[in-house]
């Protein structure tokens, strides 16, 4: 009887083993298949330290390189709030003061990108306001969204511009009509899409913006959006809701 239960016992262990074997090979697979979903998780398993709630910075910042972080992160959040009039999302947000912490981390050549609608990662040449507020946009705007809905990619990404003011697409606040370039066809609609046309076509962010910042002045700016998103969240279609 004895020896049944040490060979169960032994049993027992090696399946422990084998099961906990499983478990880091898993664990490492996503850490080098996506690794930004990885370091959202676990900054500090990338070599970033948290600056602040909600925002990890590279280590061994310097104390100028750090202040200025603190100071893009709450102008980007302070252009969010002043869109909103509020926001209701706060995500983790990932700085990198180097190109080496940002490869680590899953970046490739973009300034900063949003991680699953739930993070947001920023190079070293996207250490500004307008690079983070446009990132944290996507991010609002899904937050507000119900779970499975979805909006076309080139709203998603004019609304970015306009809420980020991103001078680059988008004329002046005193201009009459802030378009830089008109949307000549229509504009993608997937993420795929999106990526391959933005690509090849540069000013694919300046006619989307053009075409949000038109809808928005003709349905009420802020509260138009507000609507939209409602009418969404309630089950009408994008082109019903939006009146397209």
């Amino acid at each position: 009887m004895q020896a049944v239960r040490g060979r169960a016992a032994r049993l027992w262990r090696r399946a422990a083993a084998a099961l906990a074997a499983l478990l880091v090979a898993a664990v490492a697979g996503v850490a080098f298949a996506y690794p930004s979903l990885a370091a959202t998780t676990c900054p500090g398993c990338y070599g970033l330290s948290e600056l602040q709630p909600d925002v990890y910075a590279e280590k061994g910042l310097s104390g100028e390189q750090r202040a200025r972080v603190g100071g893009v992160v709450e102008a980007a959040r302070a252009r969010l709030a002043a869109f909103y009039g509020g926001a209701v999302s706060r995500p983790r947000l990932l700085v990198c003061g180097t190109e080496d912490c940002y490869r680590r981390i899953g970046g490739r050549k973009e300034r900063g990108v949003a991680v699953l609608n739930r993070s947001v990662m920023l190079s070293p040449r996207g250490l500004d306001a307008v690079i983070a507020s446009h990132e944290m946009s996507h991010v609002e705007l899904h937050a507000r969204l119900a779970s499975g809905v979805e909006v076309p990619q080139w709203f998603d990404e004019g609304l970015a511009v306009v809420v980020s003011d991103d001078a680059r697409y988008l004329a002046p606040v005193s201009s009459a009509d802030r378009c830089t370039a008109r949307p000549d066809g229509p504009l993608p609609e997937t993420l795929d899409a999106w990526l391959g046309t933005a690509s090849k076509d540069p000013s694919t962010y300046a006619k989307a913006a053009c075409q949000v910042h038109r809808w928005l002045r003709a349905h009420g700016e802020r509260q138009g959006l507000l609507t939209l998103v409602e009418r969404l969240n309630a089950g009408d279609s994008f082109a019903a809701a939006a009146g397209l």
